[in-house]
């Protein structure tokens, strides 16, 4: 058996992980970039990343596949950049190829100055 961290960790050395920096960065250059925030109902509505959609982690798998194209650069965001990363490990296995985790989350991307509706 595993535990949660453990989860995490591996999850972590399977995916790629980008800063808010990054991001911020290349939607600023006008880069194709689908930013999902797959945090809960509740935290989406405290304050999201102007520029993310909504999609909750436990219908991602679901819902995903209307939403996004297979060929989308998908970055997945959550509150520290835990559950983006397993989130992104099922988008790897469900055929997305270009997709990474924010790493830090929302938090992250609050303190690097990202913008911030809600």
């Amino acid at each position: 058996m595993k535990t949660a961290q453990q989860l995490i960790a591996e999850a972590k050395a399977a995916i790629t992980e980008v800063t808010a920096r990054e991001v911020q960065d290349a939607l600023g250059r006008g880069e194709a970039l689908t930013l999902i925030d797959i945090r809960e109902q509740n935290e989406w509505a405290l304050g999201h990343a102007a520029p993310a959609q909504y999609i909750g982690r436990g219908v991602l798998e679901s819902q995903i596949e209307a939403k996004v194209p297979r060929d989308a650069r998908v970055v997945l965001m959550c509150a520290s950049g835990n559950r983006s990363a397993l989130a992104a490990v099922t988008l790897q296995q469900m055929g997305y190829g270009n997709v990474a985790s924010l790493a830090g989350g929302f938090r992250d991307w609050v303190a690097s100055g990202g913008e911030v509706a809600g």
